[in-house]
């Protein structure tokens, strides 16, 4: 008799042969640049693209209670600085990012600079990276606002666990083949 907790077991097995890949006609026509032509992850060649100037913005925003912002404004967290370990955290994850995203390129970051603002309701970030290659570092961006945002809810859990990382999101890019975009809202 098997011992295994049925609970934990799926429903229905999975079989391979059944699984749906992105080969499929609707997603196949939406012109997935990281798909190959059987549906299935590939990393884009950027080998032959130009290496120019690119830049992105990203923002987020951790939504804290006021006395937790209080104790941030303050230095009273009992793990320290929480803005200054949350901006060396943001850093080393744009660095990061090819490690952390499955089809990144590594990128050769020239510059990472994020900032933070502190609001009524919770602590706004925004992250700006830097590079001049083939590829773009939106994700380079992204992923330093979103580890930010991680830092300050690990640095700040003590106090509150019911904080709320939103609204994570590229706010303009610039250089490449698509030019320049800046979010409209």
């Amino acid at each position: 008799m098997d011992d295994t907790n049925d609970a934990l077991r799926p429903a229905v097995e999975p079989r391979c042969e059944e699984t749906p890949t992105l080969a499929s006609a609707s997603i196949r026509d939406a012109e997935l640049t990281h798909v190959n032509e059987q549906g299935r992850a590939r990393m884009v060649d950027v080998g032959t693209k130009p290496v120019t100037a690119r830049a992105a913005r990203a923002a987020g925003k951790v939504l804290m209670a006021p006395s937790t912002l209080a104790l941030v404004r303050s230095g009273g967290t009992r793990k320290g600085d929480v803005l200054a370990v949350a901006q060396v955290a943001g850093i080393m994850a744009a660095k990061r990012t090819a490690e952390l995203v499955p089809m990144c390129h590594q990128v050769p970051l020239s510059g990472v600079d994020i900032s933070f603002a502190y609001e009524p309701d919770g602590i706004a970030i925004e992250a700006v990276a830097r590079c001049k290659g083939e590829t773009g570092v939106e994700m380079e961006a992204l992923t330093a606002v979103s580890v930010a945002a991680l830092t300050i809810y690990d640095m700040c859990k003590s106090h509150q666990r019911d904080m709320v990382i939103e609204r994570v999101r590229l706010m303009e890019k610039d250089g490449g083949r698509s030019g320049h975009f800046v979010r409209e809202d």
